[in-house]
């Protein structure tokens, strides 16, 4: 079967790291896959390597001063649009609204869902979920949500984690690599992805100053967005500065490095208000790293009792000092249920779905639907 999977970005989003594993993934399972994204910026390559059994193409996508965030939507739709050769492929699989949005015919894997005002984002998002003639979700809380708002009813196939490579920088062959970041941060709360609405990053900073722990560090890594989150920015700055919190943000880090990065932490705070998985709360389970996360249905889907749940700011900084104190129960609790999701399942689980909306699908060859009784 030959498989495109398309995404918006080389940098290391949720949907984009989702995208490489799963590529690999259908590869060892014997499919041909191409990866198709946007070289944002001049890039010429993913954030990291890819397996040379997937083929990658990257459409040049140049920076454009003061651009502003519909009209960088429109025109990153329009490039890989221009770009993209539908024909060469049996399945098209889309990752985001923009790819989605860039394709005529596609299979659509919905993260979660947007509330954009933007009128121009509206629509990518809108267009993004009704066009595809079938539809995934990571969770099935996402999908309940997809079925209230939109009466479509996706399958669900929850995203994999590498379990082995993070549980790999919690041993004692990656010491020197956690201590390396612990030289530098000393002890340390580590917060994955950006400095955004989303990720109720001013929620945390809250939480932390009400830990009574005058050692610890705040740090932040990622934050690739293709949004202007300036504003929030500026209200997160001057939220740490009332509180007289000292943050560290590490920006993008490597990938080599992210690992022991994440298993060096002593715990990582998770309380975005929005998610299709948590995949950053998944790779810190398998590192052993205690996880503290926001009272979500689709994060209790997916962690069950391996995380403790919190939503004020009080409660995540209870949660939190609780977090702290070392308990090998519950890591234990927390690397069983990150072993239970593998890539190498969630691409034998796309095989299947595939093949069966293709089978249905006259546009792909099966047979048609029959309006009504004969």
């Amino acid at each position: 079967m030959r498989i495109a999977l398309l995404t918006y970005s080389t940098k290391p989003r949720g949907g984009v790291v989702h995208t490489l594993n799963l590529a690999e993934a259908l590869s060892r399972a014997g499919a041909q896959v191409t990866v198709w994204t946007l070289g944002r910026g001049g890039d010429a390559a993913f954030f990291r390597g890819v397996d040379p059994s997937v083929r990658v193409v990257i459409v040049p996508f140049a920076a454009v001063e003061d651009e502003t965030v519909g009209a960088r939507i429109i025109r990153s739709i329009n490039a890989l649009r221009a770009g993209f050769t539908p024909a060469d492929y049996d399945v098209v699989h889309a990752q985001d609204c923009i790819s989605a949005n860039a394709v005529d015919d596609c299979v659509r894997t919905i993260h979660h869902l947007d509330d954009f005002t933007t009128p121009e984002l509206a629509r990518c998002h809108e267009r993004a979920i009704l066009d595809p003639y079938a539809r995934i979700c990571v969770s099935a809380a996402v999908a309940e949500e997809v079925r209230a708002r939109y009466g479509l009813t996706p399958t669900v196939i929850p995203n994999g984690v590498e379990y082995e490579r993070f549980a790999a920088a919690a041993g004692p062959s990656a010491a020197a690599d956690r201590r390396r970041w612990r030289d530098r941060l000393g002890r340390y709360v580590l917060a994955v992805g950006g400095i955004e609405p989303r990720k109720g990053s001013v929620d945390l900073l809250d939480a932390f100053a009400l830990l009574d722990d005058p050692g610890l560090r705040l740090v932040f890594a990622g934050g690739e967005t293709l949004f202007d989150y300036r504003a929030y920015r500026a209200r997160f700055d001057a939220r740490a500065d009332e509180l007289g919190i000292d943050v560290t943000v590490l920006g993008t880090v490597a990938h080599a490095d992210l690992p022991a990065l994440v298993a060096g932490a002593a715990a990582v705070p998770f309380f975005s208000v929005k998610e299709g998985f948590g995949l950053a709360a998944m790779e810190a389970l398998a590192a052993g790293v205690p996880v503290v996360a926001r009272d979500l249905p689709v994060l209790r889907e997916v962690f069950g009792g391996a995380v403790a749940y919190a939503t004020t700011p009080g409660e995540m900084a209870a949660a939190l000092a609780h977090a702290l104190r070392p308990d090998s129960a519950r890591r234990a609790r927390g690397r069983a249920v990150a072993r239970g999701f593998d890539w190498d399942g969630a691409a034998a689980a796309h095989l299947r779905f595939y093949a069966e909306v293709r089978a249905l699908d006259p546009r792909r060859g099966g047979p048609a639907v029959a309006a009504g009784p004969p």
